[in-house]
């Protein structure tokens, strides 16, 4: 049991927290820290006068100190670093000072920051979080998920760290982006970090730099593949079902293959969402939405060109098949409105290593002979929509980019690689380069760019946008199964808060100091949407709003009380 307890009102809001701990014990739980906020009549109750300075401060005095210290930081990984060392000192402080500064700070805590914390992860001596289950252990998976503190979880991100960002292999390395994403929940959706659980599977890595560090954390081991690395997922998914019937499982940063594959074979027996395809390809959909309203091009005479064939990019061309299908357009029409270009070229049915999930996408080979290139497959489809899923910095050329908008008045085009070092384009040269006609969004954050002396903001496709929301509203609406529906709900309502609906040279999506609000509208159409689809396990008779509610948490401080015995679960 845990060493506290939440103590709520007949309302379900928090009161008071019980705790059997003291002293310096008290002050090494990051989750029930407060620091100087401890009042004297609590450090007299739990053994705390003389552990700290005498000043008792507010939470909000805290953050103002806390933030001054963010500020002396000259790097962005130093930023990260501190900001990860204030969560492993106290939870609370750590998610009120990112969530009253999350512009500034969103960028440092996860992407393109993150990147950097993640190659560095064997290098960096930091407290361990989260659980690491390596091959050697799958006959315990269970066991190590039983040792945790937190009994009630509501959502696991994992990873095998195969598919980090645009950096690929990372190994163990891979927990950074499991932690980051459970921040993010918390920061833009207000999802309860008590209930979640970061898992890093450690199947081994093919990074020979990883292999060869005499620094590297994880097991050094050529990767699991095939059907020992199946026996090993199902192995970790039954273990999971069996203590969290109704848990939402999001897969995070797996390699290209698996990342499908896993997905496939347990979306229909459980709440599950791989954030890299679907979450990807739902705010690109609505980004995409949103330019094609700027654009005044219906949709079904959009042409899409999307060079990165993978994870994606496939994943990104999905979910807008699936919209146009949606809203009436026949199935093969929607397919045929993409080319799709991998690292040997245009996918056709000639190309060589397709996956299952090319082949509605392929085009025939006789009818283009010659087209294969980027340049050549621009100039012959004339894309009004042009998406880069790459990580080839600077793919998208200036003759590339002239050639579209010679041909287009208001190209949409997407540079989505991430980290920002691997951007297929900046958007100061498609401004330059369109003569300020493109419509824009991009994978990393950009300053505003500069264009005939205005600044541009731009709108970063951010899947922060989508999928905190998401699983806020399948949490409340305690969700068996996650439908095309519901990912399409958490898109239309992002593309309702555009700033390009009013105002067609506007960005395309809302800044991100809007993003919780933009989550709670998205998290009510979800679990809306779950209740119309039959996936809902949540009484009928109970108001979504509340629901939505009663799961949200918020960094405050609680009176505590301390108890020789925890009675209360």
């Amino acid at each position: 049991m845990l060493p506290y307890s939440i103590i709520r009102d007949d309302d379900g809001k928090i009161i008071e927290v019980e705790t059997t701990l003291s002293g310096k014990m008290l002050l090494n739980i990051p989750k029930l820290n407060k620091g100087c906020a401890f009042t004297y009549a609590e450090r007299v109750s739990l053994g705390l006068l003389g552990t700290l300075p005498n000043c008792v401060e507010t939470l909000e005095e805290q953050t103002e100190r806390a933030y001054r210290q963010f500020q002396k930081k000259n790097t962005d990984l130093a930023g990260n670093i501190y900001l990860n060392n204030l969560h492993d000192q106290n939870e609370t402080l750590f998610y009120k000072l990112v969530g009253d500064h999350l512009e500034e700070m969103m960028p440092i805590i996860y992407t393109p920051t993150i990147g950097q914390a993640v190659e560095q992860y064997s290098h960096e001596n930091r407290k361990p979080r989260g659980f690491f289950i390596p091959y050697s252990e799958m006959e315990n998976i269970g066991n190590i998920l039983d040792n945790r503190n937190n009994q009630e979880v509501d959502l696991i991100v994992v990873t095998d760290g195969e598919g980090v960002l645009g950096i690929g292999d990372q190994g163990v390395g891979g927990i950074h982006i499991c932690i980051g994403k459970l921040n993010l929940y918390t920061l833009c959706a207000g999802v309860n970090p008590n209930r979640v659980l970061p898992i890093q599977l450690d199947l081994g890595t093919n990074n020979e730099a990883l292999l060869n560090d005499p620094m590297y954390l994880g097991w050094r081991h050529k990767r699991i593949e095939g059907d020992e690395y199946d026996a090993f997922i199902d192995k970790f998914v039954s273990a999971v079902k069996e203590r969290f019937p109704h848990i939402f499982l999001h897969w995070e940063d797996f390699g290209r293959d698996n990342a499908r594959r896993n997905l496939n074979r347990y979306k229909d027996s459980m709440c599950t969402f791989n954030d890299d395809i679907q979450g990807t390809g739902a705010v690109a959909l609505a980004a995409i939405l949103a330019g094609i309203s700027a654009s005044e091009i219906p949709l079904d005479q959009h042409r899409f060109v999307i060079f990165g064939a993978g994870t994606a990019g496939v994943g990104i061309a999905d979910q807008v098949c699936q919209y146009m299908i949606a809203k009436g357009i026949d199935e093969q029409a929607a397919h045929d409105a993409f080319h799709l270009i991998d690292r040997d070229g245009l996918l056709t049915d000639a190309s060589n290593n397709i996956m299952s999930f090319h082949k509605p996408y392929l085009r025939d080979s006789k009818k283009n002979t010659g087209i294969n290139t980027l340049e050549e497959v621009s100039k012959h489809v004339k894309p009004t929509v042009l998406i880069g899923c790459s990580t080839v910095t600077g793919a998208f050329t200036e003759t590339i980019v002239k050639q579209i908008a010679n041909d287009v008045e208001h190209p949409l085009i997407f540079p989505l690689s991430n980290p920002t070092r691997k951007a297929e384009a900046t958007p100061e040269d498609l401004l330059k380069w369109t003569d300020g006609r493109a419509l824009i969004a991009t994978g990393s954050p950009f300053p505003p760019a500069d264009f005939n002396g205005n600044k541009i903001r731009i709108s970063q496709c951010n899947n922060a946008f989508i999928f905190p929301g998401l699983g806020l509203g399948i949490m409340a609406a305690k969700a068996t199964r996650l439908t095309n529906a519901m990912i399409q709900a958490s898109c239309e309502v992002l593309v309702s808060v555009s700033p390009a609906q009013d105002d067609k040279t506007a960005p395309l999506l809302p800044e991100i100091s809007n993003i919780k609000s933009v989550s709670r509208k998205i998290a009510l159409a979800v679990a809306q949407q779950a209740r119309v689809d039959g996936v809902s396990d949540l009484d009928p008779a109970l108001n979504l709003e509340t629901e939505i509610e009663s799961h949200t948490w918020e960094p405050k401080y609680f009176p505590y009380k301390k108890v020789d015995k925890i009675t209360h679960e």
